[in-house]
């Protein structure tokens, strides 16, 4: 490893560096400081999330800056109000030594006119995000021509939140004579535009692979229903009592759906999403920062700039659409150091997806399998047992009852007083796992082969074009998966006829299927979706699916035909290419559905 004694720094960034404790800088510190100590050149800096990129800039701006001015030397440009505050403080406490260097962070959600009044202090570093940076160039309170550095840290975050046009602003009114670094965890195209546009040949830096994730992480996946999905969370979540994450859904609704669920189970969640406002955000943050809430449930914008070094782990509740999202979720766990774990629950039509991500991260995922209720039964007593053992009682606090206490157990030989003990802790939780149903979705061969009664049923429903038109099966599921409710449902059976198509979708998700269709069209022609009392015929044959891009195996159902009255209980599901028959089920974790239950002694993560 590489001292930051090594680097090149002076004495005064060194002294506050020794007293924060830093030794070792991170490869990309090690590679980022000499460069920019020595050049004035621009620079685009590709590395992971968490890997210490604030101090890989901050570091060689800090010893380069002038204390003595009082202008604006250095623009650091960051995509959220937390990650704007936490550099704010990180440039601080690196300049701890320096006299008369001043940082201001000004961002959404506070007043600007407080904001102004601190500009006027006359810092030499503003840590700003992009929209409240364009409020004060309009009011006219900053030069982008006067300032020496401008960074822009997270790059790829802040594209991804839509400051494409602030950014392409910013960038245009900046001096000739600024040096321009560029931060970020991966590498999209629009970023390469950014630096072939607006950089003079940059330096680069790759400390890894282009949106390969952190050496840290390890990744793994959990192969369940789609309607099972929560009731796998909740499992996961008991087999890891000590957890301290992260859950990413797509969708508000989704991240609040999810947190209720988790707190009427007695889980120490909360959610965090874009309409909460800012005070609501920084109470959960607060909270979730103490340790009070061990389960942040969150989407992926509103998770940005959240930079916790402690996390255990990240749970994918739903993949993202975007593989480079997937890095940066991941990056929120394995931090500083730290080792973490990034963990996917997936239905059988999203399988491609994981040998995507594997491509993207260069990293290997690894399949596990759902806890079995007598699973999480043994980790969690095992973890009341450490807890137990773990306890000091206070010194002399206890004396004086414990003859009454002697007195009460002194009828019970030790294997009772064990058992009773353990029950007090445990009864209920190991009575809400007593038969629990298995929630895993086997695969055998590589293929998905369904292993118990599907219990579900379907509605059945047709769609006024067919192979004539040139409509295929993979068309009718693309068209499926781009509606944001409907993609979740299960897909049966899809017949594509000469003339319409005859498909059958999970029974609770029929309600939707005409609005997700209306004004929708398919080479020219306006789709009509309606109600079909004829089942699609049911084939042995391998047809696309999969979520997301459906791009796995499809199964068309076997059984019999059932009625046929808009709806029908799908018997059995056809194996892949060999067409093997096999049966899948339905059932789920009834307890850990309608978050009205209680899991009793499920402990550990709860309020």
């Amino acid at each position: 490893m590489t001292t930051f004694q090594e680097l090149g720094l002076s004495e005064k960034v060194l002294s506050g560096l020794d007293t924060l404790g830093y030794k070792e800088a991170t490869p990309v510190q090690a590679q980022s400081i000499p460069f920019l100590l020595k050049s004035e050149g621009d620079l685009v800096a590709l590395a992971q999330t968490g890997t210490g990129k604030t101090a890989a800039f901050g570091l060689p701006i800090i010893d380069k800056i002038d204390p003595k001015s009082t202008h604006i030397q250095a623009l650091i440009l960051c995509p959220t109000r937390e990650l704007c505050m936490q550099t704010a403080k990180n440039m601080k406490a690196y300049a701890s030594c320096i006299s008369g260097l001043k940082v201001t962070a000004v961002f959404g959600g506070e007043r600007i006119d407080v904001q102004l009044r601190a500009l006027k202090q006359n810092p030499q570093i503003i840590v700003s995000t992009p929209g409240r940076l364009m409020d004060i160039i309009n009011r006219k309170k900053i030069d982008l021509e006067s300032i020496t550095w401008l960074v822009l840290d997270e790059a790829d975050e802040m594209l991804n939140m839509g400051f494409k046009e602030d950014l392409d602003f910013i960038l245009e009114h900046t001096g000739a004579k600024t040096q321009t670094l560029l931060f970020s965890a991966t590498m999209p195209k629009e970023i390469e535009r950014i630096s072939g546009q607006y950089m003079n040949k940059p330096e680069r830096i790759e400390i890894a692979q282009r949106n390969e994730a952190s050496n840290n992480v390890t990744h793994h996946y959990f192969l369940t229903h789609a309607k099972d999905r929560f009731a796998a969370l909740k499992r996961i979540v008991d087999m890891n009592p000590d957890i301290y994450g992260i859950i990413f859904c797509r969708t508000r609704n989704e991240t609040a759906d999810v947190a209720d669920k988790l707190l009427a189970a007695h889980y120490k969640a909360e959610a965090i999403h874009g309409e909460l406002s800012q005070s609501q955000r920084d109470h959960v943050m607060k909270r979730f920062r103490a340790k009070k809430v061990h389960l942040l449930v969150a989407t992926d914008v509103a998770a940005r700039g959240i930079d916790i070094a402690e996390l255990t782990h990240v749970i994918n509740y739903v993949l993202p659409d975007s593989n480079e999202v997937y890095v940066h979720r991941s990056g929120r766990t394995g931090r500083a150091g730290n080792s973490g774990v990034s963990l996917s629950i997936i239905n059988m039509r999203e399988q491609h997806k994981i040998k995507a991500l594997e491509r993207t991260t260069k990293k290997a995922f690894i399949k596990e399998s759902i806890p079995t209720g007598e699973d999480v039964c043994k980790a969690q007593l095992l973890h009341i047992i450490d807890d137990l053992v773990a306890t000091d009682p206070v010194a002399g606090e206890m004396d004086q009852y414990l003859p009454h206490i002697y007195e009460k157990l002194e009828h019970l030989d030790r294997e009772s007083l064990i058992k009773k003990l353990v029950s007090v802790e445990f009864g209920r939780f190991l009575e809400f796992y007593k038969n629990a149903p298995d929630l895993n979705a086997n695969a055998a061969g590589g293929r998905e082969r369904v292993t118990r009664e599907r219990a579900g049923s379907y509605s059945n429903f047709a769609i006024n074009i067919g192979s004539k038109h040139g409509f295929t099966k993979k068309d009718l599921l693309n068209l499926i998966n781009k509606h944001p409710i409907i993609k979740q449902a299960d897909i049966g059976t899809i017949d594509v006829k000469s003339a319409n198509t005859i498909f059958e979708i999970e029974e609770s998700y029929g309600p939707k299927v005409a609005d997700a269709f209306h004004k929708v069209a398919f080479e020219g022609i306006p789709l009509v979706v309606n109600p079909s009392r004829v089942a699609p015929t049911r084939e042995r044959r391998e047809f696309s699916g999969g979520g997301g891009g459906r791009g796995g195996s499809r199964r068309s159902g076997g059984g019999d035909r059932g009625g046929y009255q808009g709806s029908r209980s799908r018997g059995g599901d056809r194996g892949g290419r060999g067409g093997s028959s096999s049966t899948s089920s339905r059932g789920g974790d009834r307890g850990g559905r309608g978050a009205s239950r209680s899991s009793g002694g499920e402990r550990s993560r709860r309020a």
